[in-house]
């Protein structure tokens, strides 16, 4: 089974995929991690590498193009990133997350060690950047759910909560 996970940041997609790989003994990848990797190596905040991937689109190109790769070609896999839905698009579930920019920020802040509204200032610049670059690069609005077979709120539902909906999604998909 091909899972993917999306959703704007602080929305609890990592959490979800982690839980459904676990649960599933699947392969679990993350766009969001190998980008918070590259940021690390480049010694540059998200807002300020988000930047630079703007002026240097190879950067989300690579991502994107081996996440494509590898989910598409991975049997058992479910897939975490905010354009995963677009680009495994072989995958059996499409999973969009999310929650308010006030709860959000608040797990952002708890999660990066920021006040609030730091957290609130850095997601909203990330999710502009990020909704920029992916217009630009694939002409993908990010806010188009149209690909998701789910969307859920992770504001009101904690990641066990979803956990149980989408296994009653998969459990429809395996009869």
């Amino acid at each position: 089974m091909r899972i993917t996970v999306s959703g704007p940041p602080g929305s609890g997609t990592t959490s979800l995929a982690k839980y459904l790989a676990a649960k599933y003994d699947l392969t679990f990848i993350s766009a969001g991690e190998v980008f918070r990797q590259l940021a690390r190596e480049h010694e540059m905040d998200l807002s300020a590498f988000g930047e630079y991937a703007k002026r240097d689109p190879s950067v989300d190109k690579m991502i994107d193009a081996r996440q494509k790769e590898i989910g598409e070609n991975t049997r058992d896999i479910v897939v975490e990133g905010r354009l995963s839905g677009w680009m495994v698009e072989n995958a059996d579930l499409k999973i969009w997350l999310n929650a308010s920019l006030h709860c959000r920020a608040e797990r952002i802040s708890g999660r990066d060690q920021l006040d609030a509204e730091a957290a609130r200032e850095k997601t909203l610049e990330r999710q502009r950047c990020e909704a920029e670059r992916y217009l630009g690069y694939y002409d993908i609005d990010i806010n188009d759910c149209s690909p998701y077979d789910l969307v859920l709120s992770s504001e009101r539902f904690k990641v066990e909560e979803l956990g149980s909906i989408v296994d009653a999604a998969i459990a429809c998909l395996k009869q």
